[in-house]
């Protein structure tokens, strides 16, 4: 392979694991590990009992042994950390002797503690449910050997630094059996399942709703839904019913603002076959922090026809206040949104979240929300730059690619019509431009890192749109030698600029913050390219036929002559193909602009 194909595979390499956060370690070199044995799977270990458990031949050993060490379980297991420590020194990291691998398919060596062959671990997320190894006694080995495993099922559910047996050197007494305490179980929320799906009857009258699409059936798939209803005479406790397509998760926070950031968060999460419900923090655009159970009773849920659907309970005062979680007694934007998630885990949302367009009072009265998923800041940019270039700027273009000849005697403000016409129309192009283009930073509060390569097109077309009037200042005069160097090069930015700005608008309708519905917006912009390419195309002939009849007449000075005076009827056709121009862009517009109110 070449140089530059090893860097590229290198870049694709590093491309992936930065991406991908489990799938680098399902190499098993995690070696970064290899201190407390705990993944860096952004997920706590569990605590419950484990499936796995180590198993060795013997209880003794002698200096160079081969000691044969079982891993096994009944469940199979993904990934696996495997070392061997000092027993009696139970806080030092340093590991004890080496290991021979007697499977280097499925199993690998890795370097812990600058000790080479110190740890055993997984070659790829393959299931196993057993891992033999032999551990090599060194010379030097401490007294008492303890194994310790950590056993990876699925990506966020695994087990940490499992203890396995503790076998002696030949010759020292073995400790007497400790008594086995069993630890507390972590309190957790039992759930059970649903009779049936959600309705929304009683939105309105015994409970507050937010649906999208507004009036949708929460038995619909592509309905998301969510209700509040208060408990008890006191209104001590409110129960919340959520639902959403089954792709992975769907979630809903309590916001004090219509920005995503210190909110109070509660997520149904499907994990194969079951789904599980818990609350969360989000402190910022990051991902949800101090997953918790505590303080949700009554826990429900179902999974069928396409829709996870999830109920609960919670009090409307904890009764040990945690951060994170808000009073319910209190006004609040609500967040609805779903995404994607892997053996329980979450990832981004794949679209703007549904924002409830004014504050609820969680304990308030029975009442049906509304909400939206497009910023109103976001729409403004949307709206300011498809009326910048589907309308001012395709316009403003057109009059000076095929109008300067006509209306020849007309003036205004001292200078002929068209040329007023275009430098407003196009100075009005550059301002709408320029303000859409700082409404995204000012929402963001920066650069978006997650938008691909929409704003990066979009600082290239306002930058070039900056330098067109600025280079149109410095033009020479008319009669200047120089002047068609100015024409073609003008011409030639303009119609780099107005092909930009129409790619960045295709990109810009896919737009998480801006989704617009596709395909239809896709159609609709394909429609506009079409129409205009037809006019040119229209007029272009119409230009080609006007100079072959000139030619014909020996008139070619009277053609390219700006002094020129096209027939009245030509010039009326023209004007009506003009009309017919910006009536047909203004429709399209029209129609884009009306799908952005509606999001």
């Amino acid at each position: 392979m070449s140089s530059v194909g090893w860097y590229c595979l290198l870049f694709s390499s590093v491309f992936v694991c930065y991406w991908v956060p489990s799938g680098c370690y399902a190499n098993g070199k995690v070696t970064t590990a290899c201190g407390g044995m705990e993944p860096e799977h952004g997920a706590p270990a569990q605590t419950t009992q484990s499936p796995y458990h180590l198993t060795t031949n013997s209880s003794t050993f002698s200096p160079g042994e081969h000691i044969q060490v079982n891993l096994s379980g009944t469940s199979y297991f993904e990934g696996f950390l495997l070392q061997a420590r000092d027993a009696a020194n139970q806080g030092s990291a340093p590991t004890a002797g080496s290991f021979t691998l007697t499977n280097p398919h499925r199993t690998q060596l890795l370097t812990c503690n600058k000790q080479q062959g110190s740890a055993v671990s997984h070659t790829s997320k393959k299931k196993q449910t057993e891992v033999v190894v032999l551990w090599n006694a060194p010379k030097d080995a401490p007294s008492e050997v303890q194994f310790f495993v950590t056993a990876v099922q699925h990506y966020n559910v695994f087990w940490v630094k499992l203890p396995g047996p503790i076998i002696y050197r030949h010759g020292v007494t073995p400790r007497p059996p400790q008594s086995t305490t069993t630890l507390a179980p972590v309190q957790t929320t039992t759930a059970s399942l649903l009779p049936g799906p959600f309705t929304s009857g009683s939105c309105g009258q015994s409970k507050s709703c937010l649906l999208d699409p507004v009036g949708c059936d929460p038995k619909d798939p592509h309905c998301f839904f969510l209700s509040m209803t208060t408990e008890g005479p006191d209104k001590t406790s409110v129960m919340f019913e959520l639902s959403g397509p089954a792709e992975g998760y769907v979630a809903f926070a309590l916001s004090w603002d219509t920005l995503m950031g210190n909110d109070d968060v509660y997520m149904c999460v499907k994990d194969g076959d079951s789904v599980s419900v818990s609350a969360a923090f989000v402190s910022g655009r990051t991902h949800p922090e101090d997953q918790t159970q505590a303080g949700l009773f009554s826990v429900s849920w179902r999974l069928a026809d396409g829709t996870i659907q999830c109920r609960f309970s919670r009090p409307v005062k904890m009764a040990n206040q945690e951060a994170g979680r808000y009073d319910l007694d209190q006004e609040y934007f609500l967040f609805l949104t779903s995404g994607h998630a892997q053996y329980g885990k979450i990832w981004k949302h794949n679209q703007q979240p549904l924002v409830s367009v004014q504050r609820k009072h969680i304990t308030g009265p029975s009442e049906v929300l509304t909400g939206s998923r497009g910023p109103t800041i976001m729409k403004a940019h949307g709206a300011l730059m498809l009326l910048a270039w589907m309308l001012t700027g395709s316009v403003g273009t057109f009059i000076a690619s095929f109008y300067k000849q006509d209306w020849p005697n007309q003036t205004l403000y001292g200078q002929k019509v068209w040329f007023q016409v275009h430098r407003g129309l196009m100075m009005l192009t550059v301002t709408l431009t320029i303000v859409a283009f700082t409404l995204p930073f000012i929402y963001r509060k920066g650069w978006s890192k997650h938008a691909g390569v929409h704003p990066y097109l979009g600082c290239c077309v306002v930058t070039l749109t900056l330098i067109q009037p600025i280079t149109a200042v410095f033009r020479p005069r008319p009669d200047s030698h120089r002047r068609y160097l100015f024409n073609w090069a003008h011409w030639g930015l303009g119609s780099l600029i107005e092909i930009m700005a129409v790619a960045t608008m295709f990109l810009g309708t896919r737009q998480s913050s801006l989704l617009l519905p596709q395909p239809w917006a896709t159609h609709v912009l394909i429609g506009y390219v079409t129409w205009v390419a037809s006019f040119r195309f229209m007029l272009l002939i119409h230009k080609h036929l006007h100079i072959k009849k000139a030619l014909r007449s020996d008139d070619l000075q009277e053609i390219y002559s700006d002094q020129s005076e096209p027939s009245t009827w030509g010039s009326f056709k023209k004007s009506l193909i003009l009309a017919a121009l910006a009536l047909g862009n203004s429709g399209l517009l029209v129609a884009l602009l009306c799908s952005i109110a509606e999001i």
